[in-house]
Parts: C-alpha cells; sequence; structure tokens
C-alpha cells in the first residue's frame, strides 16, 4: 500500500480506490444482512456497488476476503513503527492497538462488531479466518524485525508476534463459555487487557 508523505493528502487516484473499496464492502455487508452469507454472490455485491466482478475481485480476491480483510491491521502496524525505540515490542503494539481503535469512528468500530459476527457464524469464514489469523503474525513479525533489525523468520520475532495474535483471540473471539460471558464488554478493554498481561510476562 503507496502511503502519502506525512502531512499530505492522498492523491485522487489513491482517493478513489479507497472509496471504491469501502463501498464494495458496505454493499456486500447490507447484503449479507437483508440476505444472508451464503445466499450472496459476488455479481449480486459488484452490481449494487456499480463496479464489474473483475474490479471486485481486484479488491478482494475471494468473497471471504469482505469480511476478513479489514482496515486495523495497517493502521496498528503503522502506529507500532511510530512508538518510541526504547519501549519492548509488546508494550508498541499495545499503544499501537489503542491508537488504532481511537482513529475509529462508531461506524467503523459496528463494522468491526458485524465482521466478527460473521466469523463466528459461517463455516467457511471460521476456517478461513485461520489463514487470516497466520498472515497477521506474518505482518506483525515483519513489523517487529523492522523494529528490532533481526530476520521476519527469527524465532523469537515470530514467538512473540503469535503470542500478541494469540491472546487477543484469547480475549475477543467467543469460542468458549468464558467468551460468550464477556462478549458484551469493551472490545478494546479486553484487547488492551489482554496484552497488558503479555507485557506483564503472563503471571497467574
Amino acid at each position: 500500500m503507496n502511503e502519502a508523505p506525512p502531512g499530505e493528502r492522498p492523491g485522487l487516484r489513491e482517493r478513489k480506490k479507497a472509496k471504491t473499496r469501502a463501498a464494495i464492502r458496505e454493499h456486500a455487508l447490507r447484503l449479507f444482512r437483508e440476505q444472508g452469507y451464503e445466499a450472496t454472490t459476488v455479481d449480486q455485491i459488484a452490481d449494487a456497488a456499480e463496479v464489474s466482478p473483475s474490479t471486485f475481485f481486484r479488491y478482494f480476491p475471494t468473497k471471504e476476503d469482505v469480511v476478513l480483510q479489514d482496515d486495523l491491521d495497517i493502521l496498528a502496524i503503522e502506529a507500532f513503527e511510530a512508538q518510541p525505540a526504547e519501549i519492548s515490542p509488546v508494550a508498541a503494539f499495545r499503544a499501537a492497538a489503542r491508537s488504532a481503535f481511537a482513529s475509529f469512528g462508531e461506524d467503523e468500530l459496528s463494522r468491526l462488531r458485524e465482521t466478527t459476527a460473521l466469523i463466528l457464524t459461517v463455516p467457511e469464514l471460521r476456517a478461513k479466518a485461520m489463514d487470516e489469523f497466520a498472515r497477521t503474525i506474518s505482518v506483525i513479525a515483519e513489523a517487529a524485525a523492522r523494529r528490532s533489525g533481526r530476520d521476519p523468520d527469527d524465532f523469537a520475532v515470530r514467538n512473540m508476534a503469535g503470542a500478541v495474535v494469540g491472546v487477543i483471540m484469547a480475549a475477543t473471539m467467543p469460542w468458549s463459555e468464558w467468551a460468550d460471558e464477556h462478549a458484551g464488554d469493551d472490545m478494546l478493554a479486553r484487547i488492551d487487557a489482554a496484552l497488558a498481561h503479555l507485557e506483564a510476562g503472563l503471571p497467574l
């Protein structure tokens, strides 16, 4: 993803691409609500967003990716890389998560809750989410490697990235009775608490 220099507004091409991507996702989620995920086709989504199916696939490789991909990881990695060098990687990611969520308006947070619910209730989404978690681990590892001057495949780097993703999954994904009981809790508060626990060394 090409970023505009600090302080400069993204160019017209980038703004149009972001607008098209947002429109595709918005119409897809509306159709999923109205007629169900399984009954909704890529052609229907493309038609509603007034783009061709080939344009849809330029933005989202599959229908599942409309739900699984979001801008949160991009924002979090940008914020992570902006953190002071003297703090630990976990502390830096905790601060980055706060920053990323703070940039979200209520509409974005509502969409995040909606896509999370879809992932948990649609079998093919739930299965493919495992691939997305693996991708996220790699993205975090690459950012942590740049920060530390180490290789992204370094065991300690990938282990740290996996721990970050793991504690967030444990705290936010309602795949257990414990998480069901805490489903009404604020998502950001649970993520922050999970990362604080990891930062403290996971004491029991």
